[in-house]
């Protein structure tokens, strides 16, 4: 007995150790995707009125949609959101257990389903940026834990009554969608499968059929009978791999029934915990710059240029997203023709495993065009991206922010309406037209092309205001002159430039593209202007070093990195090296003419 009683104790203290060791796990998680969650609240849409629910409520598993939207809201805060889906998941794991009737360790099994659902959060990576079904982040949470909870109250009552307790859940089908059908088999395997286990199956598949008949039609079959559970397609891409802990989770979740009583082990808690915690890692979307440029994108649709700086300051390798908000940073901090390039501006591929293109445009274009005073431009991407991927908050303020510097007062109170109905949004204004804004905005006629609204347009469109009559753009467009690596930009922009800038420094990078242009080009038509010594001597230390360390049969890329740590500061290292808008660039896998 005593014997007894201390493999009991043994065994509880395992289970409390395994199961504070995979709730710290998943703190750990949710912590670390702070950003990720930010950025899923910021492009959720939830729009308050019938239209927004109508639109839901026209598809199975609409309402558990509309519920997951309001409540991916409450990421705005993100720390906040998070506590309520851990609040949501540790209801699943005590509701499991009362559904399931777990006893002892067998407990820890209802960790398995959690880790699923940790997972489905965390593992997104791009696709957060183009197709997150609506309601994605909470939806399934709460219509699984629905599911148990029906599940819970259908064991509590005689097995006679397992009948109507089918007929309910088919009923519920629109509501609940595939976790309708996960109810049904948990139910049917809670016992020796009767022929009323068989009926309800064949009224599931029945019921299905109708509902699709009178209220769905315009689906498929399939979309129908695994209504929201989450599919990621595209019209030219799919990942397979996303749905992976949607299908784990089903299939654990009808184990558990039949496995349960032969798995009440005291090794059991260790097993699950340790199966949760690597089944996440395993799938879960790991990459710095993925997390670091979400932030900076936060902090530049916040104006909060000093920390953008910090960040890129701190970051070797930028995103395209990255550089460009560095830049816009530089604009309104000061400094971008002297610094900029000391701080890097060749752009580096993201980490994507999955074939979705997510580039400057799907990120944060609509950001760029409105601080570069393009707010026409911006407010057709804006409405363009909010047609494909529905008004959320992120395109709710941008399109108030572009209102505001168009001086549309009725548009901004429009757009700040629809925001007030979002959790934390009651008083949100949009923040004062910065001057530079102001400036950029009046030095230039803002077209709309409509054309392509990719980083090298925007690039090669501001490179094209050498005329202008504003010191800020005259800064602008020398500057992606320079970036676009193309003399017969520069030297028009460097004119003007110069005349907006009288009795002011020449600034560093300014001068080293002076140099190498006057010694690429010699024969095209230019000023003569004083540069500094040093700049001038250092360009002659970096031809020289260039031709010692160009050979045939070397490639670009070696090159590159084995002058980068003395030379990556400079404008001349950008030419040779970067060039990503100029219409020769190279791939770095090319091997360098000697």
């Amino acid at each position: 007995m005593e014997k007894m009683n201390k493999t009991s104790k043994l065994s509880d203290i395992i289970l409390y150790v395994s199961l504070v060791a995979f709730f710290s796990f998943v703190v750990y998680a949710l912590y670390i995707n702070q950003e990720v969650f930010y950025t899923a609240h910021d492009r959720s849409e939830f729009i308050y009125g019938a239209t927004c629910s109508h639109s839901l409520m026209s598809k199975p598993f609409g309402l558990m949609q509309y519920v997951g939207a309001w409540l991916t809201l409450l990421f705005c805060k993100p720390a906040f959101g998070s506590v309520v889906m851990m609040l949501v998941w540790i209801l699943i794991g005590w509701v499991g257990t009362k559904a399931f009737r777990l006893k002892g360790t067998a407990v820890a099994l209802m960790l398995l389903p959690i880790a699923c659902l940790l997972t489905s959060v965390v593992d997104l990576g791009y696709w957060i940026y183009i197709y997150p079904p609506k309601g994605y982040w909470f939806s399934q949470s709460v219509a699984y834990l629905l599911m148990l909870l029906l599940l819970w109250v259908a064991r509590a009552t005689p097995r006679r009554w397992h009948l109507a307790w089918y007929l309910l859940a088919l009923c519920a089908y629109p509501v609940l969608g595939w976790f309708a059908l996960l109810f049904v088999i948990c139910l049917a395997l809670t016992g020796k499968p009767s022929w009323r286990e068989l009926l309800a199956l064949f009224l599931l598949l029945f019921t299905a059929s109708t509902w699709r008949t009178l209220l769905y039609s315009n689906l498929k079959s399939d979309e129908v009978l695994f209504a929201g559970f989450p599919r990621f397609i595209t019209p030219l891409d799919s990942c397979d791999r996303l749905s992976l802990p949607f299908w784990v989770l089903g299939a654990v979740t009808v184990l558990i029934p039949l496995c349960s009583k032969y798995l009440a082990k005291w090794f059991m808690p260790v097993l699950c915990a340790a199966m949760g915690v690597i089944f996440t890692l395993s799938l879960m979307f790991r990459d710095q710059n993925y997390l670091k440029e979400m932030r900076m994108v936060r902090y530049a649709y916040d104006d909060n240029w000093k920390e953008v700086l910090n960040m890129a300051a701190e970051n070797p390798r930028p995103t395209t997203t990255m550089v460009f908000l560095k830049n816009i940073a530089l604009m309104n901090e000061g400094g971008l023709l002297d610094s900029s390039f000391k701080s890097g501006n060749i752009s580096f591929p993201v980490y994507n495993p999955d074939t979705i293109h997510v580039g400057f445009l799907e990120i944060s274009s609509p950001l760029a065009y409105y601080n570069y005073g393009m707010t026409n431009e911006a407010v057709r991407l804006n409405f363009e991206n909010a047609i494909q991927k529905g008004f959320s908050p992120l395109y709710l303020k941008m399109l108030a922010r572009c209102a505001l510097a168009k001086g549309d007062d009725k548009l901004v109170e429009r757009y700040t309406t629809i925001l007030r109905h979002c959790p934390f949004y009651g008083d949100w204004q949009p923040a004062p037209v910065s001057e530079k804004v102001k400036e950029l905005q009046a030095s230039y006629p803002d077209e709309l092309t409509g054309v392509e609204n990719s980083d090298s347009y925007l690039v090669n469109s501001i490179s094209l205001w050498y005329k202008t009559d504003s010191k800020l753009a005259s800064e602008q467009a020398l500057f992606y002159a320079m970036i676009s690596c193309d003399s017969h930009r520069f030297w028009p922009s460097l004119r003007n430039y110069l005349m907006k800038h009288i009795d002011e420094d020449f600034p560093v990078h300014a001068q080293e593209a002076y140099i190498l242009f006057i010694d690429k080009f010699p024969e095209e038509k230019r000023m003569m202007i004083p540069v500094e010594e040093t700049v001038y001597n250092r360009y002659k230390q970096f031809c020289e070093t260039l031709a010692r360390l160009v050979k045939p049969g070397k490639t670009i890329g070696t090159v590159a990195g084995e002058m980068g740590g003395e030379w990556g500061d400079t404008y001349w290292y950008y030419y040779y090296f970067g060039r990503q808008y100029s219409n020769i660039a190279e791939r770095k896998d090319n091997e360098v003419q000697s």
